[in-house]
């Protein structure tokens, strides 16, 4: 969904139109090296969505897209959701806000950089101040559950990402609600074996939410 600033633009629309002009990474950067690329910030939020998947940063592939998910890890994480890519890409009911918005390149081994902290810096609290009818986050990724966790008061901020997925009974009492999610990366397929609880135990909790919150 694309807006137009004009005189009946809400401070959402307002906020996101100015989230996607963002050049800060490139043109000022705070921590480290300007992005190597042109920025293009992927995010979806609508007042409707009562869903947030906070994951960590978009790879190439939804850099080029501008689709979140739109790889190999979004079939992984539809899956786990129990949904299809029409639900899942219905901006009235499912809103996705990285820990970085823009695909923050690669380390000099090939693997995807951390997100940029200027993020979370200059946008996620204003963001999800406007966001009141979430009622649920997934968060993906150690760096989205560190934030999360902290902007709620939850104990779990900076415990490791197994331990904090492992521990997710002590998040279902929160408002908004945090189920916390391993990455979706075909990388962690080994840790999904490992960790058999995740499948039986959480992914039945998580597609429950998922289907309550997407269903009307």
């Amino acid at each position: 969904m694309e807006w137009i600033l004009t005189s009946e633009t809400s401070p959402l629309e307002a906020l996101l139109l100015e989230i996607r002009a963002c050049r800060i990474c490139r043109d000022a950067p705070l921590y480290g090296p300007a992005l190597p690329h042109e920025p293009r910030p992927v995010l979806r939020l609508t007042p409707t969505a009562r869903l947030l998947v906070a994951s960590q940063a978009p790879g190439i592939r939804v850099h080029a897209s501008g689709l979140p998910f739109d790889d190999r890890s979004g079939d992984r994480l539809r899956d786990w959701m129990g949904v299809d890519r029409e639900t899942f890409y219905d901006e009235r009911r499912i809103a996705f806000a990285p820990m970085a918005f823009c695909f923050p390149g690669y380390d000099a081994a090939g693997s995807d950089l951390p997100p940029r902290r200027e993020c979370a810096r200059h946008w996620h609290d204003r963001l999800f101040a406007l966001a009141p009818n979430i009622e649920t986050v997934l968060t993906v990724g150690g760096y989205a559950q560190d934030y999360h966790l902290a902007r709620f008061g939850l104990a779990g901020r900076r415990l490791p990402m197994t331990q904090v997925v492992r521990n997710w009974r002590d998040y279902q009492d929160a408002s908004p609600k945090v189920i916390p999610l391993p990455h979706p990366s075909w990388r962690n397929t080994g840790w999904l074996k490992k960790n058999g609880w995740f499948e039986s135990e959480l992914l039945p909790v998580l597609r429950a939410e998922v289907a309550r919150l997407t269903s009307h």
